[in-house]
């Protein structure tokens, strides 16, 4: 059941954001006077699901669900449509248009996604607020990624301030070191001790390297084993739903973060468990992956004893504006500033397909965390979008802007060449991140 709901919550966001980043295209095109032959949701080679012409325009449902395109006459594009465009220009055709035009028409679904990205997180945060934390009601404090304890912090701190600004959304305390360098923090020991912990330059290549991005979280009291992965440590050592680890190596664990702390210390090495079903306790020796997990999910049936510390700031339409403005120019940020962290070593290996983004909706349908993650992949599609790579919209800019720039138009058959070479490589892209999802679904 949960497949199918965070199926139903992936194929409504995107069909919506490719409708609009493909109106994107449509709209400026028709203002130009040029002619949009098709517009289509979904690719539809050999067949439609759909399809109705109205007017000069054919609309219809394609049955490949990887995207959506309009097929503007006289452009190079995916159609690959070398007949048309071995016949003279015609006015209405994107080729005879001035190149600001055709840029322009380029930029609409970028230009398109980003505003819509905008509007969704101002509409998300006039209805439903934000959740933020206070850190002084936090009686058990926060959990922390052992990978941090170098520096100064321990599980149980309370964050006082982030670069002399309130941390009241603890689960963006790790994007916020990582993506936008904040590094100087005051906490507040379990002790009572107020300390200032600043972090070197390098920190978020660091936090990368050492799968220490989620740096702080809530703390939950260990209430076992919910899931194990098929496959993993874990299920070769015979955990099972419903079980608890007690202890490891000998030490005794109330949260649930001392639990993974501890596997995380002993990554590469063999402990020893002593694991809980139901009455009985019995001890498992088990080597520990190097990248520090053993293949659980636990069971998180309560945030600690520190649910008064969590609150929901609501605002005026008029303020909403500007919280949700700022929460758009991050995201957008964000999304451009990981591409430094996505070409590594690793970050080729954590590229995922449709599957992986599925993951990201929740597995009962929820309407705020739908519209927050559609805000989020529009503005990721705006980015992705903007690369220049020839059969994307990036590409076509990049020679539009090399024409506007240097007065010259690229040949014809360089722009087929171009367009064959993009197309092969995104395809190539795809096949990898949809297909290290589906081995992943079979050997996870």
């Amino acid at each position: 059941m949960d497949f199918w709901v965070r199926a139903a919550q992936l194929i409504l966001s995107l069909s919506f954001l490719i409708v609009i980043h493909e109106f994107g295209h449509y709209l400026p095109a028709k203002w130009f006077n040029t002619r949009v032959e098709k517009f289509y949701l979904f690719f539809n080679p050999y067949f439609s699901v759909f399809k109705k012409k109205i007017g000069e325009t054919e609309w219809g449902l394609g049955w490949i669900p990887l995207g959506g395109y309009v097929k503007i006459a006289g452009m190079v594009d995916e159609s690959m449509d070398t007949e048309q465009l071995a016949q003279p220009a015609q006015p209405w055709e994107f080729r005879s248009k001035p190149a600001w035009q055709r840029l322009i028409i380029m930029l609409g679904g970028i230009i398109v996604n980003v505003v819509v990205g905008f509007l969704i997180y101002i509409m998300v945060i006039f209805v439903w607020g934000e959740e933020k934390v206070d850190h002084n009601k936090l009686q058990n404090g926060i959990a922390v990624h052992p990978y941090f304890e170098q520096f100064g912090f321990q599980s149980g701190d309370k964050v006082l301030s982030v670069n002399g600004e309130k941390a009241d959304e603890l689960n963006k305390l790790g994007m916020e070191i990582m993506i936008f360098g904040k590094t100087h923090f005051k906490v507040q020991h379990k002790d009572g001790k107020i300390q200032t912990i600043n972090l070197p330059e390098d920190i978020g290549n660091k936090m990368w390297e050492n799968n220490a991005e989620a740096a702080f979280s809530f703390r939950y009291f260990n209430e076992g084993i919910d899931s194990v992965i098929p496959k993993s440590a874990a299920e070769r050592i015979g955990l099972k739903k419903g079980d608890k680890i007690v202890g490891i190596n000998g030490n005794k664990f109330v949260f649930f973060d001392e639990i993974t702390t501890s596997i995380y210390k002993n990554r590469g090495k063999k402990c020893e468990l002593e694991i809980q079903s139901g009455d009985s306790i019995r001890s498992k020796e088990v080597k520990i992956a190097k990248d520090g997990k053993l293949g659980f999910y636990p069971k998180l049936l309560n945030v600690s004893t520190d649910t008064n510390a969590i609150y929901t700031q609501h605002y005026s339409l008029g303020e909403s504006f500007g919280s949700g403005i700022s929460k758009g120019y991050k995201s957008l940020y964000a999304n451009l500033a990981q591409f430094k962290y996505v070409f590594s070593k690793k970050g080729a290996n954590s590229i995922g397909g449709v599957g992986s983004i599925g993951k990201l909706f929740p597995p009962t349908w929820n309407w705020q965390a739908f519209w927050t993650l559609t805000a989020f992949l529009s503005m990721m599609l705006a980015i992705m979008n903007l690369l220049p790579i020839p059969a994307l919209d990036g590409g076509h800019v990049m020679f539009l802007l090399y024409e506007i720039i240097t007065g010259r138009t690229p040949g014809q058959k360089f722009m087929e060449y171009a367009q064959y070479v993009g197309f092969f490589l995104l395809l190539g892209l795809i096949l990898y991140a949809n297909g290290k999802d589906l081995i992943g679904a079979f050997t996870n």
